[in-house]
């Protein structure tokens, strides 16, 4: 039988992790699709830019300690491979901040849409696969009753 995480087995924060990282990665998620279809450069762009960076900055740090349930745990029997989108996201925060202050428009982009692709799309991808949390709550009922 599958392992799952299910309310009995986790430790008494994990809930709060999760749904403090919910909190987080849904606005993001909002204003980083957003941001990808809207003209750059204005001034909605820069303010929006910012709570963007701060809301992944957040999420990956919230995600640092959530616990590794599925997949291996790589280090400190805590951190899996999902963790190292964490440490995609905390770099390139930063990078991608210092670059657009520098004039480095290109090099911001292509920041950005790793930012977007890595920390959005492929962590979120792998947040909804079966035996994880998430992808358990949304699609295996038995864990809602």
């Amino acid at each position: 039988q599958r392992q799952m995480c299910i309310r009995d087995r986790c430790p008494l924060n994990y809930y709060t992790l999760v749904y403090a990282h919910l909190a987080t990665i849904l606005p993001a998620f909002a204003i980083g699709t957003y941001m990808m279809i809207r003209r750059k450069g204005s001034t909605q762009h820069k303010f929006l830019g910012k709570i963007y960076l701060l809301l992944m900055l957040t999420t990956a740090s919230i995600a640092l300690f959530i616990p590794a349930f599925a997949g291996p745990r790589l280090l400190l029997n805590h951190f899996g491979l999902i963790h190292l989108l964490c440490v995609l996201t905390i770099y390139t925060c930063p990078a991608a901040y210092i670059a657009i202050k520098k004039g480095e428009t290109k090099k911001h982009r292509y920041l950005m849409i790793y930012l977007y692709v890595g920390g959005l799309i492929i962590a979120g991808f792998f947040t909804l696969m079966p035996g994880r949390f998430l992808g358990e709550l949304l699609f295996n009922s038995k864990l809602l009753s």
